[in-house]
């Protein structure tokens, strides 16, 4: 898991002095692009966020690499008030990473990792929110997970596909509490699942098993699997191939966390498709490193 690909370069600090020299700029819809020259270029990859936090400092996504010759561009910045993703700001450096990935329709394939409550699930809930209701880019989100069970197995569950699905997805619904919460509409003596709001939020969220999703084609949506570092290589596969045109995909996992017995962070779904992804135009990866979640849950993800 040391040698995986992060998707985020800090640049060191004689970078300017080493790499300022003939620098070309230009502006386009509203981002500056910068053209710069020198010998860290050849390890850019393209997508890959680069940032420099010194005298001047530079928060930019490789958008090409040719040689010895790169062009960065500069990034939204999510952790600003005004740059909400429905009700949701960029608490750190990875997640605004992040969020300009999610919230980009040129990138169709998103791979996030992080450990437990560094806000993976949280803001790809947001932006697939904002995109199906708001800016109406995709019809629906549809989540799917691979259910493996951390303890012993309960046994068969009742009732539809849907049904089934409903106890795999105890975190989709605390996300949207959240998301519900801090958009400032929550009145706090109703109940918030009854609420007409998360109506019209479930009628949008599709939960469906993966055993079924052989053969399927998915048009304009906002697919998210969840949990991916329960998948094998090959599940991986079936599920990144279902997607038709218009359609993201947002692979989600924390290869800390393998509940298959099978399985490896070597050998993980989410490790293969990270690396085989990654330097392609249309993807992008970060890893996330800080805990939003608490303290308690950032203490225990170290110590135990």
């Amino acid at each position: 898991s040391d040698l995986l690909y992060e998707g985020v370069m800090p640049l060191p600090d004689n970078f300017w002095t080493k790499h300022g020299k003939d620098v070309e700029s230009w502006q386009q819809g509203g981002v500056t692009y910068y053209r710069i020259k020198g010998p860290l270029c050849s390890q850019f990859m393209v997508n890959e966020f680069v940032y420099f936090e010194g005298e001047l400092p530079l928060y930019a996504q490789v958008k090409e690499v040719s040689g010895k010759s790169a062009v960065l561009a500069t990034i939204r910045d999510y952790s600003h008030g005004k740059n909400n993703v429905w009700g949701v700001t960029a608490r750190n450096r990875e997640q605004n990473f992040a969020m300009n990935l999610l919230m980009n329709p040129e990138c169709d394939f998103v791979s996030l990792l992080g450990q437990a409550g560094t806000g993976k699930t949280l803001l790809a809930l947001a932006a697939g929110l904002t995109q199906t209701l708001e800016t109406k880019r995709y019809t629906e989100i549809i989540i799917t997970r691979a259910t493996v069970p951390v303890g012993d197995d309960i046994g068969f569950l009742p009732g539809t596909e849907e049904e089934k699905m409903l106890p795999w997805m105890g975190a989709l619904e605390d996300n949207l509490e959240v998301l519900h919460l801090g958009s400032g509409n929550a009145d706090n003596n109703l109940d918030w699942s009854k609420n007409p709001t998360m109506e019209l939020i479930r009628s949008r969220i599709k939960v469906k098993s993966m055993n079924f999703m052989r053969g399927r084609t998915f048009l304009n949506k906002f697919l998210i699997i969840d949990e991916a570092q329960n998948l094998t290589p090959k599940q991986m596969k079936t599920l990144v191939t279902r997607a038709g045109p218009g359609t993201k995909i947002i692979c989600l996992g924390n290869i800390a966390q393998i509940d298959t017995p099978y399985l490896t962070e070597g050998s993980s779904g989410l490790t293969y498709v990270v690396d085989r992804f990654k330097g392609w135009p249309h993807s992008g990866h970060i890893t996330l490193q800080r805990g939003e979640r608490s303290r308690l849950a950032d203490y225990a993800s170290e110590a135990l």
